[in-house]
Formats: C-alpha cells, sequence, structure tokens
C-alpha cells in the first residue's frame, strides 16, 4: 500500500542506480584517502562500466566545485564505453546559461541515444551568498527554459532572472522525446518542495527513519497535486550487505575504524552545501542515533561522520536488506540510488548478492522518454555554429 499517489502506481520493478565517485568520496576506511581511489578517469569510468555490465540501470554523476572532474566531460566519455545504463547527470542551475545547458544535454543525449537523466541542484556558487528563495527561483526558470528547448519551436521566456525572445530550438532537441530526460530533484524546503512538486519528475530523498520519508513524501505530494500533477519518489543511500547481519556490522565497524572526527567536520564542511537544511536534517538522524549509530533497525548513521550530503547506510544480511527495500517500495519508493565503500568492491558485491533479486527497469522507458520507433529529432543546424 502506498503512502502517497505516485506516477508509476503500477509499477512493479524499480530503478536500481549506482553511484560514480567522480567527485571524491571512495574510502576503504572512511577519510582516509588511498591514491587508488582518487578520482581518476580509469577508477571512476571501470565502476561505471562494471555498474553497467552487471545491470544496474541508472548511475549517479555528481557535481562538486572541490575536487573530482567534470560532470559533462565524464558522461561523454562514458557514452561510447557503455551500453544500457542511463546516467544521472547532476546540474547546478545557473551555472551555465540555460540555453547553453540546453544544448548540453541534448549533444550528450543524442551520444547516450537518450540513457540520460538529470539531477537539478539549487546550492551556491563559490563565493556566492544567494538566499534559498533566490536559487530556487533561479532553478525555476532554468528549468522553464530547459523545458521550452526540448518542447517548443521557439524559446520566449520572461522572467526576474532570464529574460529570452525569439531563440531556436532546432539545435537543442534532445534525443529522447515527450519532454526530454526526466528532472530528478532532491530539497526539503518549501521553496525546494515547490519546484518538485510544480516541475520535476522524481522526487529525491535521503536516508531517514520511514515515518519521516513518509512524510516528506507527503509534503511533496501536496505540492504536486497544487499543480494538478503526480510524480515518483527515489532514495538516495549508501549500501552494506552481508550474508550475515554480524558480518554487515562489523563491516560497518571496520569502515569507520580509522576516522578521525576532526579530518570528518573537515570533509562534512568543505561542501558548498554543508549548512542546508537537508544536510541538518542528516545530522539529526546522527543525534538520534543509539552507540551504534542506528537511528532506527538496519539504518546506519556513521557515514554522516565524514560527508556532507546523503550520511547513513543499511546495513546487514541480504535478506535484511530486501526486506527493507520492499518497505520503501510499498511505500512508493520507484527509484533508488546505492553506492558502498570502496565503491567498485560494493557495487559488485551487491550486484551478485542483492540485485539479482529485484525486478529493475528504466525510468525513462517507463515515462516513455525514450523513442521506440520514431526516429529522434535530429539536433539541425543553427544559426551560428
Amino acid at each position: 500500500m502506498t503512502i502517497v499517489p505516485v506516477k508509476s502506481a503500477d509499477l512493479d520493478a524499480s530503478e536500481v542506480s549506482w553511484f560514480a565517485p567522480i567527485c571524491g568520496d571512495d574510502y576503504r576506511y572512511l577519510g582516509v584517502a588511498e591514491g587508488a581511489m582518487l578520482p581518476t578517469w580509469e577508477h571512476t569510468s571501470n565502476i561505471v562500466k562494471t555498474a553497467d555490465r552487471l545491470g544496474y540501470r541508472n548511475v549517479l554523476c555528481p557535481s562538486s566545485y572541490q575536487v573530482g572532474q567534470d560532470t559533462w566531460s565524464f558522461l561523454s566519455g562514458m557514452a561510447p564505453l557503455t551500453k544500457d545504463i542511463n546516467m544521472l547527470a547532476a546540474i547546478r542551475c545557473g551555472e551555465v546559461h540555460p540555453v547553453m545547458l540546453a544544448r548540453a544535454v541534448s549533444t550528450v543525449d543524442h551520444m547516450m541515444k537518450g540513457r540520460l537523466t538529470l539531477n537539478v541542484i539549487s546550492s551556491p556558487f563559490p563565493g556566492e551568498e544567494a538566499s534559498s528563495e533566490y536559487r530556487y527561483k533561479r532553478s525555476t526558470e532554468v528549468v522553464e527554459i530547459l523545458r521550452q528547448a526540448w518542447t517548443q519551436d521557439e524559446i520566449n521566456y520572461e522572467g526576474e532572472i532570464y529574460n529570452l525572445k525569439g531563440l531556436t530550438t532546432d539545435p537543442v532537441r534532445p534525443y529522447q522525446q515527450n519532454g526530454g530526460p526526466l528532472l530528478y530533484f532532491g530539497g526539503y524546503s518549501p521553496d525546494a518542495l515547490e519546484l518538485c512538486g510544480h516541475h520535476c519528475d522524481i522526487y529525491l530523498m535521503w536516508p531517514e527513519p520511514e515515518e519521516l520519508i513518509a512524510q516528506r513524501m507527503r509534503d511533496v505530494n501536496e505540492r504536486a497535486q497544487a499543480h494538478g500533477r503526480v510524480i515518483d519518489y527515489g532514495l538516495r543511500v549508501h549500501m552494506i550487505v552481508r550474508d550475515t547481519e554480524i558480518e554487515a556490522r562489523e563491516y560497518a565497524a571496520e569502515l569507520v575504524s580509522k576516522l578521525d572526527d576532526e579530518i570528518g567536520t573537515e570533509i562534512r564542511n568543505r561542501a558548498l552545501d554543508a549548512k542546508n537544511y537537508g544536510v541538518s536534517l542528516q545530522s539529526a538522524n546522527r543525534e538520534k542515533a543509539d552507540q551504534e549509530g542506528y537511528v532506527e533497525p538496519n539504518l546506519w548513521t556513521g557515514i554522516g561522520r565524514a560527508r556532507s550530503g546523503c550520511g547513513a547506510a543499511l546495513v546487514g544480511s541480504v535478506d535484511q536488506v530486501m526486506s527493507k527495500i520492499e518497505r520503501y517500495q510499498k511505500m512508493g519508493i520507484r527509484a533508488f540510488i546505492f553506492s558502498g565503500y570502496p565503491h567498485l568492491d560494493e557495487c559488485e558485491t551487491f550486484g551478485a548478492k542483492v540485485l539479482p533479486q529485484l525486478k529493475t527497469c528504466s525510468m525513462p522507458e517507463v515515462y516513455g522518454r525514450v523513442p521506440s520507433q520514431t526516429p529522434p529529432t535530429p539536433l539541425g543546424i543553427g544559426v551560428g555554429q
């Protein structure tokens, strides 16, 4: 029984995704950097190729100003090296002019034959002191311009931040039809919920106790209903799965056994979103957890000691993890973004122990975005190209 209406109500499968640590955040011992796991092209591309081979349906490619690779360059390089897996690209709204962003999205979407999805981010830029209201207003305008670029012959937009008139969309039509790439979105403030409910497709949440996740879903559904919409939901969470619960809990303890809390604090604080509301909620989970860091059965908050964003993991046996995933599915969650430390090893572990037991799907296919028989609209040639 679902907690809220979901767009894909009849779907009996889930989009199971992995994570590409192209901005760092890969460890054998949390907070202890190792050369072999730095965010190099060789290391991170191997993780994505492994996820593709094992049957994961999507992979999150984040964005950071601190360290690592450029998201769009990475996706472009991976397009010919992957076969089936979608790629979820983080886009920081306002970082690139929305028309140029629409062109970049369309180009990569054609390179990937419709395997591109987008994670809409409203974080501030380095040195920027912008209110939450302004940042989400900017993101809203960017998304509205993208939609015009992907669905209309011309872009004509009059907003508080962007004003555009008579721009041809010939060069920026994506491979995907019926609205372009899916928009995944995460955020907890009222402005964030309004943006998601009005414009986005899949609301992403970070791990919390189940009753709090259910309330997040109800809050977003309320905003979506206000705009006559129904959306889907996703969960981003780390994973430690072993044959037995004892083995999983022992591995969790080992993962943080060399963590210096001062280094952990430094890692958390260097992220641009370190002070946002969602991150504070992850911190609140750690404060409510027991002495071993568990805030509810099988939900461990220890990872948040050295991570600003998603700060908890499912920890348990194969049966326990499967049961937890099934509970989330019954709540109405359709998309999962998993990860683990080290990311390559845990990708293979989860891919062997749990993934074969899950019925999976590609959300762009569920939404009818990827054409089946109708050829895609060509990129075309624009003036000044």
